[in-house]
C-alpha cells in the first residue's frame, strides 16, 4: 500500500455554531466516517490517509474552532469544554447518527466528551494517541498557561523558532521542512500566533477529569492505538484507557511518536479498515 497521498485536503464549507465558523470538508461516497484532529494540528494530518478511504467511505474532516482554517479571535473559547459541542452541531448539521470515528489527541478527547456527555454514537471508534485520563499537560504547557501574553507578544522570529522546536517533539521521525510548513502556518501571524499561546493556556484538565469517571465499555467495536514512542502522552495511558472503553488490549505501533500520522500513516489506515470489518 502506497502512503505517498500528501495532496492537501480541501475545506470549502463553513459552518456557524454558537457565532463561531468552523471550517470542513467531505470526500468519497459510502457510509459516513468522521476524522478529528488534535492540537496543535489541524485536518491535514488526515491528509496522507483519508483519501484511502473515499471508495468506501464518506469522510468528514474539520478544523475544531480555533484551528486550522477555523475562526480565531481574541476571547474565544476553543477548550475542550467546546469541542465536543463543536463536534455535536456537526453532526447535526450532516445528518449523521452513528458513523465511524478516528480520533487523535484532542480528537480523542472530544470524542468521547461528545460519546459520553452529549450522547453521540458511533459506529465504531478508533483513537490513538488521545487526551483523556490524568494527569497530562508537559511543562512548556504549563509554562505558557502562566504567562499567556508574554508568549502571545514574543517577536516573530522567536514564534516561529519555538513553534518548529514544539512540533518536531511530536513525531519520532523528524519532520521535512514541507511538513512543518503545513502545521505551522495556521499560527503565524498576528492572529495565529495569538492563537496558538490562546490554544495552550486553555488546557485545562479538568475537562477530562470531569468524563474521566464515566468511562466505560462503548457500544461499539473500539481500537485504541498509540505510538510506542509517544514523549507527549505515555503508552501507559493507552493501555490504562483501552482498559476501560474497549474488550481489545491496546495496539503499540513501533517507531512511531505522538504525530502518528507522520510517522506511520499506513498502521492507522490498517487500523481504522480492520475496527470497519468489526462493525
Amino acid at each position: 500500500m502506497t502512503m505517498r497521498v500528501a495532496a492537501m485536503l480541501d475545506l470549502p464549507n463553513t459552518a456557524v455554531i454558537d457565532g463561531n465558523s468552523v471550517r470542513w470538508g467531505r470526500i468519497g461516497s459510502g457510509p459516513p466516517l468522521v476524522a478529528i484532529h488534535g492540537t496543535p494540528f489541524s485536518s491535514q494530518v488526515w491528509r496522507r490517509i483519508v483519501p484511502h478511504f473515499a471508495d468506501r467511505r464518506t469522510v468528514y474532516y474539520f478544523d475544531l474552532l480555533g484551528y486550522g482554517l477555523s475562526e480565531k479571535r481574541e476571547g474565544q473559547d476553543v477548550s475542550l469544554a467546546v469541542q465536543n459541542n463543536v463536534l455535536a452541531a456537526l453532526f447535526a448539521e450532516w445528518r449523521l447518527e452513528r458513523p465511524d470515528v478516528l480520533a487523535h489527541d484532542f480528537g480523542g478527547a472530544t470524542a468521547l466528551r461528545a460519546y459520553y456527555l452529549n450522547g453521540l454514537r458511533y459506529a465504531s471508534l478508533t483513537i490513538f494517541d488521545a487526551v483523556a485520563l490524568a494527569p497530562w499537560g508537559s511543562p512548556f504547557v504549563q509554562h505558557v498557561r502562566q504567562h499567556e501574553a508574554a508568549f502571545a507578544g514574543m517577536p516573530d522570529y522567536m514564534h516561529r523558532a519555538l513553534l518548529r522546536a514544539y512540533l518536531q517533539t511530536s513525531a519520532h521521525c523528524p519532520l521535512p521542512e514541507d511538513v512543518l510548513e503545513i502545521y505551522s502556518a495556521p499560527w503565524l501571524g498576528p492572529v495565529g500566533q495569538a492563537a496558538f499561546y490562546r490554544q495552550i493556556a486553555q488546557m485545562d484538565q479538568r475537562f477530562t477529569d470531569e468524563v474521566e469517571g464515566r468511562y466505560g465499555p462503548m457500544d461499539c467495536p473500539v481500537a485504541v492505538h498509540w505510538g510506542e514512542q509517544d514523549d507527549w502522552i505515555p503508552p501507559e495511558k493507552g493501555e490504562a484507557l483501552a482498559t476501560l472503553i474497549s474488550t481489545r488490549p491496546p495496539i503499540l505501533i513501533p517507531e512511531a511518536g505522538h504525530l502518528v500520522q507522520e510517522d506511520r500513516p499506513e498502521v492507522i489506515v490498517a487500523a481504522v479498515l480492520n475496527n470497519l470489518a468489526r462493525g
